[in-house]
């Protein structure tokens, strides 16, 4: 049990710090092992462990024998030192500060990027392993007062400060650098490191230094310095397919570094996991045969060269793909991995968390196929020696010309044919099935829920399919601050109609309750394919082309107009079965890599219409389609 203890001021000291606090990253994890000398330490981390707090940390069996850990909290002013590391012109400075035996303390996760002290209260050294997730480096230096920073160096073989500062010669000669060699506080610890003790000391990965240098701003951290588009990480989320890293040479001379793709350590208990490490690509140069961009894949390792600093090529910028295709998990799974970039001098070893997620497809898409294809209809009649057609044998109907074949193939035509499509994709339900006179699904905590055959939703139930292709729909503003995607106009908010959009299918069958056509197979997906069927009835007076309701032959009533026509005297069924075939993505950069809100493929439709008894005629079309998703809304409202 802590007990209570006062916080108190370390030596009173008031460090010039800024500490920048990262971003949580998500699901990457990496073991950051630090050596704690007796006494007190200088802790760089370059992991992020806040999802586990101090006390859960330290405070276990058979834990590291630590007693208090030190943050600095740097205040607004930097100028507060006289002409030590010891002595300060302000007093009781301010610490954020964890100590085992108190209650309360003011530090209570360690945050990445972060220098602390740490006192290590064993007579001998002690290796703390830390799991944590990755961080970018990232440091805003002073020239107002001290530093305190680590230095993201390999953690098999650390170079000497020497080493390590050669690059930077003017640093080198004008830096104050202090450190702590272990043991109590006091005129021995920190130490100054002197220009003569640069060759016997390292730059250990996770040890901290006090550095001053009033004259010189300093943006050396490494010889190569990595920008990235966010500073928590490479993440494509579920929408990105590249993601740039720019890589800029910050010394006087050439220098070669190394891009690797490692796995991720398994997450501690109670932390997101994951399906697998990140299929990455690395972009190369444009082929200007095809004009596609030729790529390679990581984990195999990567070499650049980059110019030295000023010259023409000091600068690259690197850019990184992800190969949603490979990603074979189900919508919503999390991939993750860490890219490693380093110099081939072992001066830097830079880890870099990357993560994706894999695309769900729910939303409303609204694209247009165009039709180009439409296949024949057109007989053969067999002939005499004279050429004459031949007629077969008499009957009570007649005699008809004798048909040797019908040529039903595809062909082109003049003019493509736009039809718009509008399709609904519903993230709330799986499985559905069809069953006579019902689509029975189940929802996501199994509720059984059901519609009639013509969608028409029953009070009480909801839409029942996970993709829907839809006459009309409603985007716009509901109640409050909802935005909604609704089958009718009643569902939004009246006022701020003005700012909803209807959007219309014109070819598909009008009907004032606007029903929905669900998938019967498939999937929405590259390499996919989805099938609908949409009914056309031969008494539908809204939507059928071959009724003319003002018109008496062609009205479906007989001729007192007192009886409907039975199906064939006027008026045709149609049934129109249609086929989208996501096109698979191709082996070039950009296709692999391809973002998640559109798709295109081929169109396909076989329309039949039936007439008396078992008369039935197909016709096929064909042609080419593209969808853009365009709300990530995953519920359809219905009223």
């Amino acid at each position: 049990m802590k007990s209570k203890r006062p916080v108190f001021s370390l030596w009173g000291l008031t460090i010039a710090l800024m500490l920048v606090l990262m971003p949580v990253a998500q699901a990457q994890w990496k073991t950051q092992s630090i050596t704690l000398k007796p006494g007190w330490n200088a802790v760089y981390l370059h992991v992020d462990v806040s999802h586990i707090s101090l006390d859960d940390l330290i405070l276990i069996p058979n834990g590291p024998p630590i007693s208090e850990v030190w943050l600095w909290q740097p205040l607004a002013s930097t100028i507060q030192f006289t002409t030590t590391p010891q002595r300060t012109s302000v007093p009781d400075s301010q610490w954020a500060v964890w100590v085992s035996s108190a209650v309360v303390d003011t530090l209570t996760t360690l945050t990445g990027n972060g220098a602390y002290l740490v006192r290590n209260t064993d007579s001998v050294d002690y290796v703390w392993n830390v799991k944590g997730k990755p961080v970018a480096p990232r440091y805003d230096w002073t020239t107002s007062g001290l530093n305190f920073i680590g230095f993201p160096t390999p953690a098999g073989s650390a170079p000497t400060m020497d080493a390590f500062l050669t690059p930077v010669p003017e640093f080198k000669r004008s830096a104050e650098i202090y450190r702590y060699p272990g043991g109590d506080l006091g005129d021995n610890n920190p130490v100054s490191v002197m220009s003569l003790l640069f060759r016997s000391v390292r730059v250990n990965r996770g040890e901290a230094f006090w550095i001053r240098d009033p004259q010189k701003y300093n943006r050396y951290f490494g010889p190569v310095s990595i920008h990235l588009q966010n500073p928590s990480g490479i993440d494509f989320s579920d929408i990105r397919g590249t993601y740039s890293v720019r890589l800029k040479n910050s010394t006087s001379t050439s220098r070669t570094v190394t891009l690797d793709l490692l796995e991720s350590e398994t997450p501690p208990a109670g932390q997101p996991t994951f399906v697998g490490n990140t299929p990455l690509l690395v972009r190369g140069i444009l082929n200007s045969t095809n004009l596609t961009y030729n790529h390679s894949t990581l984990p195999n390792q990567h070499r650049f060269t980059l110019a030295a600093q000023g010259q023409p090529g000091s600068e690259m910028e690197l850019v990184l793909g992800l190969n949603r295709s490979a990603m074979t998990a189900s919508a919503g799974s999390l991939y993750a991995g860490i890219v490693r970039i380093a110099d081939t001098d072992g001066l830097s070893q830079v880890d870099l968390p990357v993560r994706a997620t894999v695309a769900t497809t729910a939303g409303l898409w609204v694209g247009q196929a165009n039709v180009n294809q439409i296949g024949h209809y057109l007989k053969t009649y067999a002939r005499d020696s004279d050429g004459h057609p031949i007629l077969s044998d008499i009957s009570a109907s007649g005699a008809a010309y004798v048909a040797t074949k019908t040529n039903t193939e595809l062909g082109s035509v003049a003019r493509a044919f736009p039809l718009r499509l509008v399709l609904m994709s519903d993230a709330r339900f799986d499985n559905p099935i069809l069953i006579t006179n019902q689509i029975v699904t189940k929802t996501t905590n199994n509720t059984i829920i059901t519609s009639t055959t013509n969608n028409v939703v029953t009070s009480g139930f909801e839409v029942l399919t996970d993709s829907m292709l839809l006459q009309r729909v409603y985007f716009g503003s509901g109640a409050g601050t909802n935005i909604l995607v609704a089958t009718a106009e009643s569902a939004l908010d009246p006022t701020r109609l003005n700012t909803a959009r209807r959007i219309t299918a014109t070819h598909l069958p009008f009907s004032h309750s606007n029903i929905f056509w669900p998938k019967i197979t498939g999937k929405l997906g590259l390499g996919q394919s989805m099938e609908f069927e949409v009914n056309l009835d031969y008494k539908d007076q809204a939507s059928n082309p071959f009724l003319h309701t003002f018109h008496p032959d062609h009205d479906n009533l007989d001729v007192k107009f007192t009886s409907t026509e039975v199906k064939g005297a006027e008026s045709y069924s149609v049934l129109r079965k249609i086929k989208l075939t996501f096109t698979s993505p191709s082996t070039d950069f950009a296709s692999l890599t391809a973002g998640t809100g559109n798709f295109g493929g081929v169109y396909s439709e076989i329309m039949t219409f039936s007439g008396r008894s078992s008369n039935t005629r197909e016709f096929t079309l064909n042609g080419v389609f593209s969808m853009n998703r365009i709300s990530t809304i995953t519920t359809l409202t219905t009223h």
